[in-house]
């Protein structure tokens, strides 16, 4: 069995949470959907196939600290900061030319600090198939999720759902990626769901570090020459203001977009394990209990003829009377109305308060 080393990505803020979740205290360190942060939990059911002197996390300066707090058990040198958001290819990037040194034919398992899922053992079950299969095949594996309804809101992958004699893989449920779709409309959505060939793309990812840092090579060499520029200060006194410099000039872009879309050697294994990636209150909402009114409460709340809503205040009471479908968010300093089904709209308010310079709300 190969060396096996997990990615975690955790720099993000989580716009769609505000005002829970702040560039101070972001998304993936709160906990949102059961016990422990979105960030705790990711860690914990990986703990079954890579252990944590293993465990890379690719975060920034300000959660730097937090993520420590939270994750005492990750050595800090495994702990790789960035200067700022530049997407996920830059960030993968950068966290494989570090595993390199350790050893060039490990396996990296790439993983969002986010993301819900509920059964952890079949989730390590195809963690592990996907592990053996990048190692042996040197190609890249994604994990799709099983579609349980039209989303919108979710980019789609489309597997070849026959064997052809061509997929050494395919009896273990792993398929060759015919297409991968950006986030479609209703109609285009349905179309995908009745299909039957099409899963949700995760943003999971399990490869060799040699096989991505020559996909790197291939198909971003601008980006691989700016990442080799950082990786050659390492560790030497000139390696934080090359990654600051570095950081600055290179272009932004998704390791979906800039690898997987372009390149010919991906599988993608179905994934069956309750998985989410919670991006939305409207979410939130869905994955939660319910009352016999259709509500969630957390925290204090009075409702009166009040449906099919979510309520969630850290310390003030709510009180609602003779209204349905609507999301409360109440912290010490903000307080977010929306109706359900609009959530996904809340991060044109981070938006507007980065312009007006609002920083004490962000």
């Amino acid at each position: 069995m190969p060396n096996v080393y997990a990615v975690i990505m955790a720099g993000g803020v989580g716009a769609r949470f505000w005002p829970r979740s702040r560039e101070k205290n972001p998304k993936q360190l709160l906990e949102i959907v059961g016990k422990g942060s979105m960030i705790q939990n990711t860690v914990r059911r990986t703990l079954a196939v890579i252990e944590p002197a293993k465990t890379l996390i690719v975060t920034n300066r300000i959660q730097k600290p937090l993520i420590q707090k939270q994750l005492p058990q990750i050595p800090d040198e495994n702990i790789i900061v960035v200067p700022m958001g530049r997407n996920t290819a830059p960030a993968i990037g950068l966290a494989a030319l570090h595993l390199q040194r350790r050893d060039p034919n490990a396996v990296m398992v790439a993983l969002p600090a986010d993301h819900v899922i509920q059964n952890d053992e079949e989730f390590q079950r195809v963690l592990s198939v996907a592990i053996w299969v990048a190692y042996e095949s040197r190609s890249l594996i994604t994990i799709g999720i099983e579609p349980t309804r039209p989303e919108t809101g979710y980019g789609y992958i489309q597997f070849i759902s026959e064997d052809g004699g061509t997929n050494p893989y395919f009896e273990r449920g792993v398929f060759k990626v015919k297409t991968f779709a950006e986030k479609p409309n209703l109609a285009t959505a349905e179309r995908f769901l009745t299909s039957g060939d099409f899963l949700w793309n995760s943003g999971m990812f399990i490869w060799r570090v040699d096989t991505i840092l020559k996909e790197f090579e291939s198909l971003l060499p601008d980006l691989y020459a700016e990442l080799l520029r950082i990786d050659a200060d390492f560790g030497t006194n000139a390696y934080e203001q090359t990654l600051e410099t570095t950081y600055r000039l290179i272009r932004g872009i998704s390791v979906d977009y800039g690898i997987m879309e372009k390149t010919d050697r991906v599988y993608v294994i179905r994934g069956a394990f309750g998985w989410s990636d919670v991006g939305s209150w409207d979410e939130v909402f869905r994955l939660s209990g319910h009352d016999e009114q259709g509500n969630c409460v957390t925290g204090k709340a009075f409702l009166k003829d009040t449906k099919n809503s979510l309520i969630h205040s850290q310390n003030k009471l709510v009180a609602a009377i003779g209204v349905e479908d609507i999301i409360v968010i109440s912290t010490d300093d903000a307080v977010l109305v929306c109706k359900t089904g609009q959530s996904q709209d809340v991060k044109e308010i981070v938006d507007y308060l980065r312009r007006k310079q609002m920083n004490d709300y962000l």
